[in-house]
C-alpha cells in the first residue's frame, strides 16, 4: 500500500531549541491517524511542516510520493486541506466563508455546491439557516464545523486536523467522527492533546514515541 505521507528523520528547531529530532512517520493512503501528546509537544508544528508552513532543519517529507520542496509546495498544498483549532472565518456570513476558497486560483477547477453544503450541515448537526448567520456571532463549535466543511468541499485527498473538534459536544463529535471514518477515499492526519476528545483513527500515536528518533 502506498503512503500518503512519509516523514523521514525530520528535525525542527526554533531559536536553536529543538522541537523534535529525527522524527519519522508514515501514513498509508486512506488511513486515519491521530497524533496525541501534551500541549507544547510539537503536534501542531508537525502539521505545519507537512503543509510547508514551518521550515525544517533536516530530514524529508513526501506527500503522495513527491518530496515536499520550494519548487512544488503550491502544487502539493493543492492536494491537502488544513483545519486549525481556532478557525478565523473573517467578515460576512457563513455562506461567504464557504464560497471564498473557490475564488483562489488554486481552486479554479472547483465550484461551490450548496447541495453538498446542506448535506454536510445535516450530518454535522447544523441548521440550514446558519448559512446566513454572521461569522462574528458563531460559537466555537460552529466555527470548527464550518471550517471542516470548507475543507471537505475542496475534495482534496489529504486532510490535516489540528484539535478540530475540541469545541464540539459529544453528540456532534460522534456525527463528525462517523462521517470521517467512513470516508475511505480520505487520508486524515489529526492531532489532539486528548484522544478521548476526538479519535477517529485507525491508529493513535503519542508524539513522544516519535520524537528523538524513537519508533511508534
Amino acid at each position: 500500500m502506498k503512503n500518503a505521507i512519509a516523514i523521514d528523520r525530520l528535525s525542527v528547531s526554533f531559536s536553536d531549541t529543538p522541537v523534535f529530532k529525527a522524527l519519522s512517520l508514515s501514513v498509508i493512503r486512506g488511513e486515519k491517524v491521530t497524533i496525541t501528546g501534551p500541549s507544547g509537544s510539537g503536534k501542531s508544528t508537525l502539521l505545519r511542516c507537512v503543509m510547508g508552513f514551518t521550515p525544517i532543519t533536516s530530514g524529508r517529507i513526501e506527500i503522495l510520493g513527491e518530496e515536499l520542496s520550494a519548487a512544488n509546495i503550491w502544487q502539493l498544498r493543492g492536494k491537502m486541506a488544513y483545519v486549525a483549532q481556532e478557525p478565523a472565518p473573517g467578515e460576512g456570513v457563513v455562506r461567504d466563508t464557504l464560497c471564498h476558497p473557490f475564488t483562489y486560483r488554486i481552486n479554479h477547477a472547483l465550484s461551490y455546491n450548496e447541495t453538498e453544503v446542506l448535506t454536510l450541515f445535516e450530518l454535522f448537526h447544523l441548521a440550514p439557516a446558519l448559512l446566513d448567520k454572521k461569522n462574528g456571532t458563531l460559537s466555537g463549535g460552529e466555527k470548527q464545523r464550518i471550517a471542516l466543511i470548507a475543507a471537505l468541499l475542496l475534495h482534496r485527498p489529504l486532510l490535516l486536523l489540528d484539535e478540530a473538534a475540541s469545541a464540539l459536544d459529544n453528540t456532534t463529535k460522534q456525527g463528525v467522527r462517523e462521517y470521517l471514518r467512513n470516508r475511505k477515499d480520505l487520508t486524515i492526519l489529526s492531532v489532539s492533546h486528548d484522544i478521548r476528545d476526538f479519535s477517529l483513527s485507525d491508529s493513535v500515536i503519542d508524539i513522544t514515541q516519535l520524537k528523538n528518533g524513537a519508533s511508534p
